[in-house]
């Protein structure tokens, strides 16, 4: 139906709301007079199943079987983003898609990727002379059909210098080191992962004048690949546009373009490799507070005596990535989108990451499949996306965002996320709020794999239970007081394809995975056997998490009112700044922010309640509710300190986490400023809930507004 936003928001005032109910139900009647009615849906047993998700899941028989078949075609060989062999997963997703019979598109892009061209690892004595050679390969077991282990975006260059075992390469880790009288200036950083996006160690190792970094992976002997791009998801050359045919690409010298880069060059090893560099090492003993990543009881931190001898040489180009999508058009709403997305480009096999992903989307473009045979279609277009490179910054799913961002801003109703589907035991999520009750409801419908008799719901709850409240508030949000245990992350993050609708676009989002961490991450270990025998023997954990995202999409796409709950969202900003009130040390400024948040709460109560009153009009304001979002989103935006503790507010995170040489005056004035920043984000989206004209409210400096 055409959207008029002057009709999309009822007054408050009890005479507009009469007159517009009147109006509508005389809109409606002719609705229903016009429109034919919508078809009943059933199957081939004779059974009518007029609601969509009641049909959805009774297509679970047999899925798991058809999921683990997908699963191993995907995974029959490595399949790295921009070589050849990439080519037989997208035939692959693309085929299937067309099998269920929705309409198929794809979409190629040609952006930077980075690829090893060689690579040399060595220990020296002192004088020069060789003492052992070091492996930059997983171990010989592992085959030897996959690339080798290295880092995208990592510079070509060498060191030979004495090496330094620094942890996990956190800030804490350096000061550590400083206490022992131990510098990384002019040497080798060896590292142990864990200590946050990879990038970020390489980054916090250049500052401090290391000369290369080198970054052991899992005991169990896989070497981790991963990208070490600065500076946001999305084609390096072309930041913040689509790198279409004739688009404008920077060069590598532009200035923005270098920041997107590290200054030195790195590498992933083996454990053992990593362990053989730290035994040759003199120095000070590894202090317990060091121990943390290695285990080894009795090295020493260096520098040296025995030098590294590292070098790298990159391989950057330009190389083809393909999106593919499959779309059903919806019936009443088609310009309005449910967006599903799963990336298929794997560093090996990715069993794990993303293909256990792929093959659950496959599963529910079956689903959606028989559902139009039988009748349905839904109320809103649905959108299932496929996404290349993501392995290299999510880049296939950015340039597509950033070629649509006009049509995306107005039209998307939500995006949701999976990506490495199930690498364990356990559901997580995470969401931005106005979702959260949505996800909690839907995962009271779908059976528990691991537990008989329970649903997700249960065991999600229970799993949490241990969980020290207090200690996650800055990070996670309780949804309820009935599912007090239920923590659903806030995704500040971006190391996955909804980066670019939350961040970019200020789309909702929804991300969804079963299990906390894989061993084999990364690694020639991420293979069709591995889950098979350990990940996921019956599939059952798979087929969940397609009942879950699919169940999502459905509510989205075919509730008559969008199962949005801003009232939440305004719950949990609040939750937000009474966890920081006690940095802010400005009583003005945080009843700034209350009042501001008290307005997003009443906006969002009043939407409530006309929703009850007028189902069908509420629906047409999703440009409106769309728009609020655009301000808030901007609220969990990822923090410049990649080793920040906060997932909300990220000026004031990062005013928090690095002061530099500030005063504590001098800080106060950069926290005022980014409460300014919050309160004004916070305050337009209230207006625009309110349907009001844009409001303005005095800062706690009489000469400054806080505006919209």
């Amino acid at each position: 139906m055409p959207h008029h936003p002057a009709l999309a928001r009822l007054s408050s005032g009890s005479a507009r709301l009469a007159a517009a109910f009147g109006l509508l139900l005389l809109a409606s009647l002719l609705v229903l007079h016009l429109r034919p009615a919508k078809p009943l849906v059933g199957t081939s047993d004779g059974r009518r199943h007029p609601d969509p998700a009641a049909l959805f899941l009774s297509l679970s028989p047999g899925a798991n079987t058809t999921i683990a078949a997908d699963l191993r075609a995907l995974t029959a060989g490595p399949h790295l983003a921009g070589t050849p062999a990439s080519a037989g997963p997208a035939a692959h997703v693309l085929a299937r898609f067309r099998a269920a019979g929705l309409q198929t598109l794809t979409r190629d892009y040609r952006p930077l990727l980075s690829y090893p061209a060689g690579a040399s690892l060595a220990l020296l004595r002192a004088d020069g002379s060789l003492l052992a050679r070091l492996s930059t390969d997983e171990p010989a077991d592992a085959g030897r059909r996959f690339v080798r282990p290295y880092h995208a975006y990592a510079p070509s260059g060498g060191a030979v210098a004495e090496a330094v075992f620094v942890n996990l390469g956190r800030e804490e880790d350096y000061l550590a080191l400083e206490r022992l009288g131990v510098g990384v200036r002019g040497r080798v950083a060896v590292a142990v992962r864990g200590g946050g996006y990879r990038g970020g160690v390489v980054a916090r190792a250049a500052e401090r004048g290391a000369v290369a970094v080198l970054i052991a992976g899992h005991a169990d002997g896989g070497v981790e690949r991963g990208t070490v791009l600065l500076g946001g998801p999305g084609d390096p050359l072309t930041p913040g546009w689509a790198v279409t045919a004739g688009a404008e690409r920077l060069g590598l010298d532009n200035v923005s373009v270098k920041r997107r880069f590290p200054t030195i060059p790195s590498m992933p090893i083996s454990f053992k490799t990593a362990v053989a560099i730290v035994r040759s090492l003199a120095g000070p003993d590894i202090p317990a507070e060091l121990k943390s990543g290695l285990g080894v009881d009795n090295g020493r931190v260096g520098p040296g005596p025995a030098l590294v001898n590292f070098t790298y040489q990159e391989d950057k180009k330009l190389a083809t990535i393909r999106n593919v999508f499959a779309v059903i058009k919806g019936y009443e709403e088609p310009d309005r989108y449910v967006i599903l997305g799963n990336h298929r480009d794997a560093w090996t096999y990715g069993a794990v990451d993303p293909n256990s992903g792929t093959a659950a989307l496959l599963n529910i473009a079956q689903r959606l499949g028989i559902m139009l045979q039988s009748g349905w279609t839904p109320r809103r277009t649905i959108i299932l996306c496929s996404w290349d490179a993501e392995e290299f910054g999510m880049i296939g799913s950015t340039e597509w965002v950033e070629e649509n961002l006009a049509d995306l801003h107005s039209k998307a109703v939500a995006y949701l996320n999976v990506d490495c589907a199930v690498q364990g035991v356990g559901l997580f999520a995470g969401s931005t709020p106005q979702l959260d009750k949505l996800l909690v409801d839907v995962t009271r419908q779908v059976k528990d794999p691991d537990v008989m008799g329970k649903m997700v719901h249960d065991t999600w709850k229970e799993m949490n239970g241990g969980i020290n409240i207090a200690v996650v508030c800055y990070i996670y949000y309780s949804i309820s007081k009935d599912s007090l245990n239920l923590q659903i992350e806030r995704l500040a993050r971006t190391d996955s394809d909804f980066a670019a609708f939350l961040h970019h676009a200020g789309i909702p989002c929804v991300d969804l995975y079963y299990g906390e961490e894989f061993p084999g991450y990364h690694t020639a270990l991420d293979s069709f056997n591995w889950m098979e025998r350990h990940g996921d023997p019956l599939f059952l954990r798979h087929l969940a998490i397609t009942e879950i995202w699919g169940l999502l999409a459905l509510r989205l796409a075919d509730d008559p009112v969008l199962p949005f709950d801003y009232q939440t969202y305004a719950s949990q900003i609040q939750e937000h700044t009474n966890a920081i009130t006690v940095v802010m040390n400005n009583s003005r400024l945080v009843n700034l922010m209350n009042e501001c948040i008290s307005d997003l709460s009443r906006a969002a109560m009043e939407i409530l309640k006309e929703a009850k009153l007028c189902r069908t009009l509420f629906v047409s304001s999703l440009v409106i509710t769309s728009l609020a979002f655009v301000y808030l989103s901007q609220l969990y935006s990822p923090p410049e300190d990649y080793e920040s503790k906060l997932s909300f507010f990220p000026g004031i995170a990062d005013a928090i986490s690095q002061p530099g040489n500030l005063t504590i005056d001098e800080r106060q004035v950069v926290l005022k400023h980014e409460v300014w920043k919050i309160s004004r984000a916070i305050q337009r989206a209230a207006s625009v809930l309110s349907g009001e004209f844009s409001q303005q409210k005095e800062s706690p400096e009489s000469s400054v507004v806080v505006a919209p």
